[in-house]
Order: C-alpha cells, then sequence, then structure tokens
C-alpha cells in the first residue's frame, strides 16, 4: 500500500486547500493517506541566525521524516497576496536546510485553489517553477477556482472541473 502525504499549504484551522488535499489523496487507490496539518508542527520563523545558534528544530526534522517515508505527494497551496503563506513557507524554508531536495523526488499532485475565481494560479505558477528545483516530480497541477461553489462534502460540484482533477489523479497513480 502506497503512503501519499496530504498537505494544505496554510495554518487556518478549516483550510480549503486541506479540505482539497486530502480528499484527493483520499481517490488514489490501494493507498494510505497521510494528513499533514502545519499546525501540528511548532516552527519557529527561520533565520540564518537562529540555525546558527539552535540548528535545525526536530519539528522541522519531522516534517522532512514524513516527506521522505511517502511514496507520493498531493499538496494544495494556499495563496497569500499572490504567494505561498507564511507558515508554508516557514517550513519550506526550514526543510530546504535540512535537504536541498525537499520533495525527495516523490511524484506530487500540485494543486490550489481559493474561494475566488483565479483559484490560487499565482501561487500554483510560482510552485511550478519552484519546486522541481527543490526535488518535485510534478506529475500534474491542478487549481479550482472558486471553492465554495466548486466544492461540497461529496467532492466537486462542477462536471468539468471534476474529470479534469479524476484525469491528474490518475496521472499521479501512474507515476507511483
Amino acid at each position: 500500500m502506497k503512503k501519499i502525504i496530504a498537505l494544505g499549504g496554510s495554518n487556518s484551522k478549516n483550510s480549503i486547500n486541506k479540505t482539497l488535499a486530502v480528499y484527493v489523496a483520499n481517490k488514489v487507490a490501494n493507498s494510505e493517506t497521510i494528513v499533514v496539518d502545519l499546525n501540528d508542527f511548532n516552527l519557529p520563523l527561520y533565520s540564518i541566525d537562529l540555525e546558527t545558534s539552535k540548528g535545525i528544530p526536530e519539528e522541522a526534522i519531522r516534517l522532512d521524516n514524513l516527506i521522505n517515508t511517502a511514496d507520493g505527494v498531493v499538496i494544495s497551496l494556499a495563496e497569500h497576496n499572490g504567494s505561498y503563506s507564511v507558515a508554508f513557507k516557514n517550513a519550506y524554508d526550514w526543510m530546504s536546510r535540512i535537504d536541498k531536495n525537499v520533495w525527495k523526488d516523490k511524484p506530487m499532485l500540485l494543486m490550489a485553489t481559493s474561494p475566488g475565481g483565479r483559484g490560487g494560479a499565482s501561487v500554483l505558477q510560482a510552485a511550478n517553477a519552484s519546486f522541481p528545483r527543490l526535488g518535485a516530480k510534478i506529475v500534474a497541477d491542478f487549481s479550482l477556482p472558486s471553492f465554495y461553489d466548486n466544492f461540497s462534502n461529496d467532492g466537486l460540484t462542477n462536471e468539468a472541473l471534476s474529470n479534469d482533477l479524476k484525469q491528474k489523479i490518475d496521472l499521479l497513480q501512474e507515476a507511483l
């Protein structure tokens, strides 16, 4: 059985990105979903001075180990002012100090969603450009616009978006 990380790139307790990531990871056949909630990792703000004086926090090492033990990653990024959320960027920065190959060459389905019509397009574009340099094997990406209009407890309500996402999940499945 494959282990799939489901990570929402937000520290919101009601993160729509976490909701989407968990939903999608649970659609991967013959797999176990490991939900990574950034709230479960108490990480100080990254600084070289802090790293030099105290080293890498155990929580960053724990997060890095979770990624390392997984077979694949489903991530959905929150967009804050066109970029990563501070919580995600901080965790990402700490992990990059442990190993520049942050994503461990794991197959990844990269996503973003937002309440707005662009669906996190800017952060998705930034991640598509930078994640491969840090070990992401992005097999597909997906943007879900207008989350509250297009997602319910049963999943995606828009048939075209649902079909598109199913194809992306199939690509991840094949890469595993």
